[in-house]
This record gives structure tokens, C-alpha cells and sequence, in this order.
């Protein structure tokens, strides 16, 4: 069954794919944030963040967003050294303020708060201000998930999603994400957006100048959507759309990803007074733009309610019940969610991280720019 995940998931080798290895490129992600005055220690956890997302297959938030923070920072939007103000501290409890600084280390740091606080109180909750992009939810869940416990997270992001029956962007792709513990070599991990497809993926079409599938996008006009690169166009000035998960309008419940989102948009913004709805798509504070989001927390310590192994036991046999279940017909394989991302990094530690031409091009610029000259790229 692993050969099969990985002939599904595994990228083919072209011309315009090149696999390189994992280090080599973490190590190279690192020092371009080095080079842009970011702390090496708050460098490492950027760049394990976008390893992570690479090598479990999420190729939308790895190294594909390396340039957009590049970016960011030296347009001034995000602050290379972050520095976290903590509001509210009680036992179980926090509310922090990131002051506009890499979204990873400010969810990092806010994450291991929860953690240590579910270790001594059984739950750990703590809502975040003034951050930015963080990545992939997945990475803080799986920090819980290492420690023998639940990690739920969530955030809200720019302006992409209309409410149902609307085609104005006001809720951003808004991610809930839920990891446990099993008793298998991989946890259970469902880790995605509230819409049907986020902006990343969106981006990834276009790198590969792929169309994408109808009914994913809706314009102003109400018409679907299918070329990436109007489509990015169209979410800038927003008169495009990513419809929420159920599609558009009530009849194949677009209502409940609406309503999801929304959920993520209050655990995101209403527990810490920060940043909600229009606003997370920039405002302006002293003349700099900033792209401010907020993050939630929360952590189960799983032996305040049961011993650890026992619940990895009962969670394991849900897994496997699962996947063991009557197959639809010309199907091999049922899955459960973290499986595949589980498979594609054993494969990736192997063979590489893909690498498209668009990708190639922008660790290029990066490269000569910050006169990162010890690489030695194979392209």
C-alpha cells in the first residue's frame, strides 16, 4: 500500500521538476532569513515550519512561500525580530501580541505555551494578536501531538472566502485543524482549509500553468473560474471568490464551510480583540502597510480524562476499522487523514523536495541577492 500513496502523490521527473535534498534546501531557507536580520534560532523554526510542509506533500505553504515572506520583510510588513507582549496570563490561559513579527516563531511560541500550561492544568488555551502568515496549521498540532496530546489550531487570513450566497470576499481559506496520538506510526491529523482550495494551492496551478477544476472560484459576476493567473489577479482586487467547502450556495451545503470559517474568524480575532474580516487584507499604521492575522491555540492533556497508551490504542482501532471498511467499487484503499502526508515524507527524505521552474526561479534571485554563494543548486 506505500508503493501505492507514493505513485499517487510522488511528482514526475522533468525538465521542470528537480528534486533537491532536504537539508541542503532547510539549511538554505535558514540563512535567507538570517540574512534578513531574523535571529538564527527564530531562522531554524521558519525553516523547519516550511521543510515540514514540504516534505508531508503540502507543497502550497513550503518552500513556494519563501519569497513572499522575502518579501514582506523587506518591504517593512513584517518585523524580522519578533517580540511578543503577553496581555493576559492566567492558568489555563493567554492572550498574546505578536507586534506585527514572523507569524512561525509567534505560533511556535504561543503553542509551547499552550503545551506546558495542558502538562500542569490538563488544557492549555491561548489566543494571538497581531501575527502574520504562520505556515501550515498542521506543524502547532503536531508540537501537541509529540508531547502525547490533542492539538487543535486555528487563524484567520486575508479576505478570499464570500459568505453564502454572497460573491464578495469577507472570510479568509481560515483553517481548523485537529491532530491526536495513535498507536500506528502516524497520527491522526486533519489539517485544511474552511474552502474548498486556499490561495496557496491556487498559486501552485499557476507555477505549473495548470488550469484548475470548475467550480472552485466564483467571479463578482457569479461565473466559475479556471485560470489561475486571473484568478490571483481577481483575488487582489476582489472580484473573485474561493468558495467556501459544500460549493456555492445551500444546496450542497456550502452554508456549513461558511459557517466554519466564521467560527475560525471569532476564535481568531473576538478572544483578543484583533484584527477581523476586511482588515486582515492590510491596514495601514505610521505610513507601513501590515498584513495582520490572529491565531488560536488549544491543547488536551489526554491522561487527565485517560492513560495515554490507552487512548492511543482506541484511536488506532478507529484508524484501522476505517480503512478496512467495504471499499467503493474500483477502489484499492480507504484512508485516514495524516496517512499520505506520512508516506510523501518518508519518500521525500529520500528522494528530495520537488522544485518547479517558477520555485527554481525564485531561490535564484534569493541566492544572488543575499550573496548566498555556498549552494550549489542543481539548476
Amino acid at each position: 500500500m506505500v508503493q501505492k500513496v507514493l505513485e499517487e502523490t510522488r511528482l514526475t521527473h522533468s525538465d521542470d521538476i528537480i528534486y533537491v535534498d532536504v537539508n541542503t534546501l532547510k539549511d538554505f531557507i535558514k540563512h535567507v532569513f538570517i540574512n534578513l536580520e531574523v535571529p538564527e534560532g527564530h531562522a531554524e523554526i521558519i525553516a523547519d515550519v516550511l521543510i515540514t510542509s514540504d516534505l508531508r506533500g503540502i507543497d502550497s505553504h513550503g518552500i513556494q512561500r519563501c519569497k513572499m515572506y522575502y518579501d514582506r520583510i523587506r518591504e517593512g510588513i513584517y518585523n524580522p525580530k519578533t517580540n511578543i507582549t503577553i496581555i493576559k496570563d492566567h492558568l489555563t490561559t493567554a492572550v498574546l501580541d505578536g507586534n506585527n513579527g514572523m507569524g512561525h516563531v509567534i505560533a511556535y511560541l504561543a503553542m509551547r505555551l499552550a503545551i506546558e500550561k495542558a502538562k500542569k492544568y490538563g488544557l492549555g488555551a491561548v489566543a494571538v494578536r497581531n501575527s502574520s502568515h504562520f505556515g501550515i496549521a498542521g506543524y502547532y498540532s503536531l508540537m501537541a501531538i509529540n508531547e502525547g496530546m490533542i492539538g487543535f489550531v486555528t487563524t484567520n487570513t486575508r479576505p478570499a472566502v464570500p459568505p453564502t450566497f454572497g460573491i464578495e470576499p469577507m472570510l479568509g481559506t481560515n483553517p481548523l485543524t485537529y491532530g491526536a496520538p495513535t498507536d500506528e506510526d502516524f497520527p491522526f491529523l486533519i489539517d485544511c482549509a474552511t474552502s474548498i482550495i486556499q490561495r496557496g494551492k491556487v498559486e501552485v496551478y499557476n507555477r505549473l500553468h495548470k488550469q484548475l477544476p470548475k467550480g472552485l472560484i466564483v467571479s463578482n459576476n457569479g461565473n466559475s473560474k479556471t485560470d489561475p493567473d486571473i484568478i490571483l489577479n481577481k483575488l487582489l482586487n476582489r472580484s473573485a471568490a474561493l468558495l467556501p467547502l459544500g460549493g456555492e450556495g445551500e444546496d450542497t451545503s456550502g452554508h456549513k464551510g461558511y459557517g466554519y470559517a466564521t467560527f475560525s474568524e471569532i476564535l481568531s480575532s473576538a478572544l483578543q480583540d484583533g484584527t477581523y474580516l476586511k482588515d486582515t487584507a492590510g491596514i495601514t499604521e505610521n505610513g507601513q502597510k501590515r498584513l495582520k492575522v490572529g491565531h488560536f491555540f488549544l491543547v488536551i492533556n489526554i491522561q487527565n480524562f485517560i492513560p495515554l497508551e490507552r487512548f492511543k490504542e482506541i484511536t488506532g482501532n478507529i484508524m484501522r476499522g476505517l480503512r478496512t471498511s467495504k471499499k467503493a467499487p474500483g477502489k484499492d484503499n480507504i484512508y485516514t487523514a495524516g496517512e499520505k502526508e506520512y508516506y510523501n515524507e518518508m519518500d521525500r527524505r529520500k528522494i528530495g523536495i520537488p522544485l518547479n521552474k517558477s520555485i527554481q526561479k525564485d531561490i535564484k534571485i534569493m541566492q544572488k541577492e543575499l550573496g548566498l554563494k555556498n549552494y550549489n543548486f542543481p539548476f
